[in-house]
């Protein structure tokens, strides 16, 4: 189902806030409760910059204030088509970005001045906000966005919108009760120093390898072919599927000494797939890189866990934290579309993956993902071609995915396939409309591959 919105004005007052979000400003956060309050200054320009109609509000100039318990703030106005934004923009590092934590903005109509939404930024994030909107006299409605994801969506508070403008913001949140989920605004940056060394490892390791089509190392070292295990003639290298064998490989070797064989790891593992695809396992092969996949995970899970670490219930990701999103065009526009999550034979929609990656690296700091692209394929049965192949789901595309948090608790997340390193936004851009399927994997800091 999609819903339109109205935030195309929106959209277009915060371009070049989105736009400053491919280079993040750097600057570790506080916990919530240490942000300094500047609600008392929200009270002094309450009926100036809050109220007075639009006319003598847009176009003011900047005018820059100090917080009784330190820092300043830019109170200033933004402009878009139908709307603008009365911004009390904090300092990060010299500059008033809009989106530095503890940033409150109104957001205005620019026809008769009326107030649509409240927007406050928790982290120094422009993906990340809480948003309050008029209900009733009495109640608001919060909503909780966290990468274009809806963790929260229209949540009934029992406070007047307008008071919403004075009171501190810590005080706003605890209306909302155990419905905020403080914890994904508040990642401890030395949870993931592990990782961080895991992926600096990968990375100095990455110019010894080449891509090689159905290209991998076997348990003797050997370059060879996963479709036949023949030897590899020629030049040799290593293609999606060999690749995060050599990642993990790189993982378990320093403890067992081996690298793992080939053949176990096409094996079919685990539900997939009904008895129409059965038919078509020799010959299409449709489950090649979930069964791949899989089976590097429970073999992870084993030897550097335990047994219980190996079944398929411990290691595919089948979490729904969110269940709508918004979709945003070249435009500027935007709507809202309801995400049902994970799907049987197909996992999840691509366009939800990076707020269920930051998600996973709040709640499971130890583990990073290995990943397999899927979608419909083959072309359909037609009278030029009455045999053709049917249209089934296939699994073409495997890659390892580590979300975490740099030294200043900044989200990334690290890409890794076929042999090299790329980025989220190239992964996710090159397989609109594709679904992919998680499996967790533990982490080890030492990796020799």
């Amino acid at each position: 189902m999609y819903l339109s919105t109205s935030k195309k004005p929106l959209c277009s007052v915060l371009c070049l806030i989105l736009c400053l979000a491919a280079s993040p400003l750097r600057g570790q956060d506080k916990p919530l409760r240490s942000i300094i309050d500047d609600s008392t200054l929200r009270t002094r320009v309450k009926d100036t910059w809050f109220s007075e109609i639009p006319a003598q509000i847009m176009g003011r100039a900047p005018v820059m204030h100090n917080l009784d318990g330190g820092g300043r703030v830019q109170l200033r106005t933004e402009t878009g088509p139908d709307e603008f934004l009365v911004i009390l923009a904090r300092e990060l590092n010299g500059t008033f970005p809009g989106y530095a934590q503890g940033s409150w903005m109104l957001i205005r109509r620019k026809d008769n001045g009326a107030p649509t939404r409240i927007r406050v930024f928790l982290r120094s994030d422009p993906y990340m906000y809480v948003q309050f909107r008029p209900f009733s006299a009495d109640k608001s409605l919060m909503d909780i966005v966290l990468y274009d994801a809806y963790m929260v969506r229209s949540l009934p508070l029992a406070v007047p919108f307008e008071r919403l403008y004075t009171i501190p913001v810590e005080e706003a949140l605890a209306l909302a009760g155990d419905k905020f989920p403080r914890r994904y605004f508040e990642p401890d940056p030395e949870n993931y120093r592990d990782k961080r060394q895991f992926i600096t490892q990968v990375r100095s390791r990455l110019p010894e390898l080449t891509f090689g089509d159905d290209g991998a190392i076997d348990e003797t070292g050997r370059y060879v072919y996963i479709n036949s295990g023949a030897a590899q003639i020629g030049e040799q290298g290593l293609n999606c599927s060999g690749f995060t064998k050599w990642l993990i490989d790189g993982m378990l070797r320093p403890l067992t000494g081996e690298r793992l064989a080939i053949p176990p790891l096409k094996a079919p593992f685990g539900e997939r797939g009904s008895t129409y695809t059965d038919l078509w396992e020799e010959l299409r092969d449709p489950f090649f890189g979930l069964d791949w996949i899989r089976n590097l995970a429970s073999t992870a899970g084993t030897i550097l866990r335990a047994p219980s670490y190996a079944s398929l219930e411990e290691i595919e990701v089948r979490e729904e934290p969110f269940s709508e999103l918004i979709i945003r065009s070249r435009n500027g526009s935007s709507t809202i579309r309801s995400y049902p999550g994970f799907l049987e034979n197909a996992g999840y929609g691509i366009e939800g993956l990076t707020p269920l990656l930051y998600t996973l690296a709040i709640d499971e700091p130890g583990r990073f993902y290995l990943v397999a692209v899927n979608n419909e394929m083959g072309p359909p049965t037609t009278e030029a071609n009455p045999r053709g192949r049917p249209r089934m789901r296939q699994y073409f595309h495997v890659a390892a995915l580590i979300p975490y948090f740099d030294e200043y608790g900044v989200f990334q997340v690290a890409v890794f396939e076929s042999a090299e390193e790329t980025s989220l936004s190239a992964f996710r851009n090159r397989y609109p409309g594709h679904y992919i399927s998680l499996v967790r994997v533990p982490l080890e800091t030492v990796f020799e591959p």
